[in-house]
């Protein structure tokens, strides 16, 4: 299975962008679709997650500035951010539990990242 994240870039405060991550392989279902972020010298950190059904979770900092949103044709998740401040500089991950064919359980697979940086 392979996450492949895009979308990053660069964008002034209170600007938007829209990063994707789609999933490919041997995939019978995927389960909960999460992205994180990492800034530079702190911890990865959960920023929301959306389940099978659509449940959605975000992260207080986040929450109504960012929209995750998912396609389960497309096996993609999506991460509309609006309204953007420095602090959301930070490496942006895609994470989802992957149910394989012939598998009996999910396992988690990762994006590579994709730079999101918010700056003047």
């Amino acid at each position: 299975v392979q996450l492949q994240a895009s979308g990053g870039g660069l964008v002034q405060p209170g600007g938007s962008l829209r990063l994707s991550c789609a999933a490919s392989g041997s995939i019978r279902a995927i389960n909960a679709m999460r992205w994180y972020r990492q800034a530079p010298g702190k911890q990865r950190e959960l920023v929301a997650s959306i389940t099978s059904g659509g449940n959605t979770d975000s992260a207080d900092s986040v929450k109504g500035r960012f929209t995750i949103s998912r396609d389960n044709a497309k096996n993609t998740v999506y991460l509309q951010m609006n309204s953007l401040k420095l602090e959301d500089t930070a490496v942006y991950y895609c994470n989802a539990n992957v149910l394989l064919i012939h598998a009996n359980y999910g396992s988690d697979y990762w994006g590579q990242g994709t730079l999101v940086t918010v700056s003047s």
